[in-house]
């Protein structure tokens, strides 16, 4: 687990959830979070928190991720207001889980707009700095839907496929680099996605026993920063049916179908 004191760490969906409990964890090990997300209010009851809780003053950028010339400013604006982009959390997203049929194509362009390009454009805004000084860490948060896909969450579960593929990709190509690519793939997390993924509730119920906890992934996410973490897949159960998956999807698909249509 290396150091994080002095290092700058930008977080996108950084007003709840996973990034602000990320935020929240670096600021103890004395880095400073960069904090962008569509909410400036939440930023700023956010940036307020570290700053009692760890004495850090924490910057924060309204950015919505879907808009890429947004991305262009903000970030271009951030790297002339800070040292150095240490480490980049592409945490924002979201999912709507609905049959394929009745999904939108409203909800399905912003899947891919938030998920993938958005992660992809603030990676490419990031990648030449980090390039230049050799060293930095890209980490972006995937999900085990990257791997097993289910019902209700087709197009969900295609932009988390396409995250890993980027994700691995880039890891190849930055080989001989000392820039480090990490995919995070978390199974369901108690944060307010299931309030947009699902309205009605019933999903979250179903696997509310199983739900991690922001603050833990955080912790694991941070202590993973600086090291050659290729993945970090939670929890380890869940991982272990992504794996059988791959080498017997149809016998998983047969018999885990029931554990499958919990949506």
């Amino acid at each position: 687990m290396a150091s994080l004191q002095g290092k700058y760490i930008v977080i996108t969906g950084a007003s709840g959830g996973i990034g602000k409990a990320l935020a929240l964890e670096v600021a103890k090990r004395g880095a400073t979070p960069v904090l962008m997300a569509r909410s400036l209010d939440k930023l700023e009851q956010v940036a307020a928190q570290i700053k009692m809780n760890h004495q850090i003053e924490a910057p924060f950028y309204q950015l919505d991720v879907r808009k890429q010339a947004d991305i262009e400013h903000t970030f271009k604006q951030v790297m002339t207001e800070i040292p150095a982009v240490d480490v980049l959390v592409n945490n924002a997203g979201y999912g709507k889980f609905d049959d394929i049929a009745d999904l939108s194509l409203d909800d399905m362009s912003g899947m891919f707009e938030v998920n993938v390009y958005g992660l992809i454009a603030c990676t490419k805004m990031v990648l030449p700095s980090m390039l230049e000084q050799n060293q930095g860490h890209i980490i972006n948060i995937a999900s085990q839907a990257g791997k097993i896909a289910t019902p209700k969450s087709s197009v969900y579960a295609a932009t988390k496929h396409a995250v890993l593929g980027f994700t691995n990709s880039m890891r190849m190509e930055l080989y001989d680099t000392n820039i480090v690519v990490t995919s995070v793939n978390p199974g369901p997390i108690r944060t307010e996605f299931f309030d947009i993924a699902d309205s009605s509730g019933s999903y979250k119920q179903k696997v509310d026993k199983w739900m991690l906890e922001p603050d833990y992934v955080a912790k694991r996410i941070a202590d993973a920063m600086f090291t050659r973490t290729r993945e970090i897949n939670l929890p380890g159960w869940m991982n272990m049916a992504s794996k059988m998956y791959q080498v017997f999807p149809g016998v998983v698909e047969k018999f885990g179908g029931k554990a499958f249509r919990q949506k």
